[in-house]
């Protein structure tokens, strides 16, 4: 039988859908990229956003309306926060938090024998463990995403995450060695690690984020290690100095801001300012070689004025961040922000997220411009349909080169010129 995943959502989404992958095929199953060939669909959910919700619904009735004598699966963070809303979501015959998607073997199992729908949704516990059963590919990619933590203690006002993820808890060094070996003898000479709450990495242990990159980069075959987000409160100065002297780190950071407003801060529920936020930029510039800084701004949070949303352009604009994830606050049922008074009119959010773009643009085409003169290593992901080869330099840094590489690996490309997306170059 053919089995079709279909994966919204972060990163580490992507990874457990990989884990899902990798055990339906253990199990005899087959893995197919075209949905006409399915005979089981498997949505893997998001729920950070009430559109996220929306969005897996509308793929669940999808395949159940267009395939009806298929099985579907829907699993993820939408059944695991909302169990009833998902129990009400009849066209899943199975439906498994994310807790219990390590059971997708056993319940397709289950179905296949009783015909009648199964239902595995088990709450996150405080003390609980970070169960894996690890990866050893990553389908059709060039660098391979690790997940070494799960879990966030934070609570902002906005977000849903804690109630579906659970608390903070980190992945054990040996298994992030054995993970890493099994990765790195598939031929993957970048890894990407990530978590929820990936700098809360060996929170209530002796061990900190530092200590799993040194794991990762003594596997002489992994030539870089990429992090994904970070929350900037357990970035501390320590943390940086150790981090700076692994050589395999990319220096390229992604931290969340969310506004650079103190006062919008504070309604978030974040626990840092301005100022904190860019004494850590600071010292990350000064750690790390030609680093780069992108991050996730959201404006329109509710009693954001419009005063506060200029502290927080003028802020991005001082930092000069690289790159800016861009988004208008959505409301998530369940959360404190949502109740809120002030709640911002839809078209100031959209007129918002304009302007900064704007900001954004701007910025990131003067960063790509420095950028002509200089030799890069490029990692080599692919060919265009315009025949440039296309890959990305340690510190993500996107370029368009002509020349002649194997995909998956590292050239030498010197930056000849630059648009507003994307540097141009020539393999040296």
């Amino acid at each position: 039988m053919k089995i079709f995943f279909h994966t919204l959502g972060c990163k580490v989404n992507q990874y457990e859908t990989q884990e899902m992958r990798e055990a339906a095929l253990k199990s005899g199953y087959l893995v197919t990229e075209n949905e006409n060939e399915a005979d089981i669909f498997v949505i893997n959910s998001c729920t950070v956003t009430s559109e996220s919700d929306r969005k897996t619904r509308q793929s669940v009735r999808h395949y159940k309306k267009n395939y009806p004598n298929s099985v579907v699966v829907l699993t993820g963070c939408m059944p695991q926060s909302f169990p009833e809303m998902a129990e009400k979501l009849i066209e899943a015959d199975i439906v498994l938090g994310n807790k219990n998607n390590k059971l997708l073997i056993p319940a397709l199992n289950e179905y296949f024998i009783s015909h009648a729908r199964v239902l595995y949704l088990e709450q996150h516990e405080k003390g609980e463990s970070l169960v894996s059963s690890g990866i050893t590919n990553f389908e059709e990619r060039t660098r391979a995403t690790l997940k070494i933590e799960d879990g966030c203690d934070r609570f902002c006002s906005y977000c849903i995450i804690p109630k579906a993820r659970g608390r903070v808890r980190s992945k054990p060094i040996d298994e992030i060695k054995r993970e890493t070996e099994l990765l790195a003898n598939n031929g993957y000479a970048e890894i990407v690690l990530v978590g929820i709450n990936l700098s809360a990495y060996g929170k209530n242990s002796d061990l900190d984020l530092a200590d799993a990159i040194f794991a990762v980069a003594e596997n002489e075959k992994i030539k870089r290690i990429r992090l994904g987000s970070l929350e900037p409160d357990h970035l501390t100065d320590e943390l940086l100095e150790k981090l700076a002297k692994c050589h395999k780190l990319c220096p390229q950071f992604h931290i969340s801001l969310q506004s650079g407003c103190d006062k919008t801060l504070k309604n978030m529920h974040r626990h840092y300012t301005a100022k904190e936020y860019e004494h850590l930029c600071i010292k990350l510039r000064e750690n790390f070689n030609d680093t780069t800084l992108t991050t996730d701004i959201m404006v329109g949070f509710p009693q954001e004025s419009d005063e506060d949303f200029e502290i927080s352009r003028k802020f991005a604009e001082k930092i000069g961040f690289e790159k800016i994830h861009i988004f208008p606050y959505s409301r998530r049922s369940g959360t404190v922000a949502d109740k809120m008074d002030g709640q911002i009119d839809r078209s100031v959010k959209a007129e918002r997220v304009r302007i900064l773009s704007e900001t954004a643009e701007k910025i990131r085409a003067e960063f790509l411009k420095n950028q002509i003169g200089k030799t890069l290593n490029v990692l080599v992901e692919g060919k265009q349909k315009d025949d440039y080869l296309f890959g990305y330099t340690e510190n993500y840094t996107p370029v368009k080169f002509k020349g002649t590489a194997e995909i998956g690996s590292i050239v030498n490309v010197k930056i000849t010129n630059s648009d507003k997306e994307f540097c141009f170059g020539e393999i040296q």
